[in-house]
């Protein structure tokens, strides 16, 4: 029997505890070990007992769980940073293997627990921190590692996609469908991390340190968010054979890595292009491989219980035959992160112009100026002597298009640059 402790009986918490209790029979039978929940760290005990969790069991004292040497694994689902870091860190000097859902944490402090988790030979798992229910992290670890990944291209926030889902298939407005997603529970009250792209962020930079070795943090990843994309992008990418997704991206170039969270126009025919609603997908680019698409629930309890159970099984497999340690990310080194506006993309760029002659012509000039070639233009429709303009440009370097657009904004016939989104041609 193996006896563990949990930090947080909250949602996902609970969902642990849950699975734990119905499948433990299967479980045990999967590895002719039992799991025993000995501890729980419950803010609120009444939530613990709940879920059957009996009172000996229950308690408001982290200590119980890092002095009790008969557990072994301890499983860290509070969230935040700076005290989560704390537990993990004493659990770890403890000498407690540990198993955490933190995206924010391991993003930003990941390298320095793995070493700690090195020094001290146990094991540290983090399965559910990218993708909930979907395997990711170990795939990364194991079966693909034997690759050089050329690239990473994420829908890794189940919220955003929710919303532009809606907007995409119901012709919803951004705040529509933002309320809606508050109302469900898709999206918090305060939705920055998600509609701005940090959530993302926080998961393409964890990617990012298993699939290219990189010594990089949350902070590395250059994120924009949603709250652009009007749903009239949305019909104007569909006519263009385009869907709108919110593209966590990492690639490594000959030069560095290029790591980024923005929205972008997805070929229709592309497998992402098909992921919709609250579901989540990574596809990955190896040299061996080839292309790879990871796909299902990115959040929920009980997702997100199967991978931290599943990580809890791993240790428990590795502690019976003694080789906890073995398994942790420590290779890591410094790699030149690329500046944004260095990523070469074509871009769609919707514009609201005087409906008179020599207008293109002007805005044409100016693209010019910046190395700027225009791929294709559609004026879709004029009205009270204002025309929409709708240009995708050929593959430009991010800032040439910005000196352009820059340019292009000061035109007394320009009105408005209503949007300016990348076009992933070459996923």
């Amino acid at each position: 029997m193996i006896k563990i402790g949990i930090l947080g009986c909250g949602t996902i918490g609970g969902g642990v505890i849950k699975l734990l209790q119905e499948n433990g029979n299967e479980i045990e039978q999967k590895m002719d070990c039992r799991i025993e929940i000995k501890k729980v760290l419950a803010r609120t005990p009444e939530k613990a007992r709940a879920l059957g969790v009996k009172d000996e069991a229950i308690t408001q004292d982290p200590d119980d769980i890092f002095n009790d040497p008969e557990i072994q694994i301890v499983v860290e689902l509070i969230g935040g940073i700076e005290t989560a870091k704390d537990f993990i860190s004493r659990a770890i000097t403890a000498g407690k293997n540990v198993v955490t859902a933190n995206k924010d944490l391991i993003a930003r402090h990941g390298n320095e627990l793995y070493r700690l988790a090195n020094e001290q030979n146990i094991d540290l798992y983090y399965e559910a921190s990218v993708g909930g229910g979907i395997p990711i992290i170990m795939p990364m670890r194991r079966t693909l590692a034997a690759n050089n990944i050329l690239s990473m291209t994420g829908i890794l926030n189940g919220t955003t996609n929710y919303m532009l889902t809606r907007m995409d298939k119901d012709g919803m407005s951004y705040n529509d469908v933002l309320t809606e997603a508050q109302e469900l529970g898709f999206a918090e009250q305060d939705p920055t991390a998600d509609v701005d792209g940090l959530d993302a962020g926080r998961k393409i930079a964890i990617l990012a340190k298993l699939a290219f070795n990189a010594d990089v943090s949350d902070f590395d990843v250059t994120c924009e968010g949603i709250r652009s994309i009007r749903q009239r992008d949305m019909v104007l990418a569909r006519d263009l054979g385009y869907v709108i997704k919110l593209l966590a991206v990492a690639k490594d170039n000959d030069d560095g890595i290029e790591l980024g969270v923005y929205p972008a126009f997805v070929p229709s025919r592309h497998p992402l292009a098909a992921v919709n609603d609250a579901y989540n997908a990574l596809f990955v680019k190896g040299d061996a491989v080839g292309d790879v698409m990871l796909y299902g629930l990115g959040a929920g309890a009980m997702p997100t219980a199967s991978s931290v159970v599943g990580d809890i099984m791993q240790i428990v497999r590795h502690i019976n035959v003694g080789s906890t340690g073995t398994g942790n990310d420590l290779r890591m080194f410094e790699r030149q992160v690329l500046p944004l506006a260095e990523s070469v993309y074509s871009y769609y760029v919707c514009l609201m112009v005087d409906d008179q002659p020599n207008v293109l012509s002007a805005i044409a000039k100016a693209f010019g100026d910046h190395d700027v070639s225009i791929q294709s233009v559609v004026q879709k429709y004029a009205k009270n002597n204002w025309a929409e303009l709708v240009l995708v440009t050929h593959d430009v370097k991010k800032k040439h298009i910005d000196a352009a657009l820059s340019e292009i904004g000061q035109l007394p016939e320009v009105r408005s640059i209503d949007n300016v989104i990348r076009v992933m041609n070459d996923l």
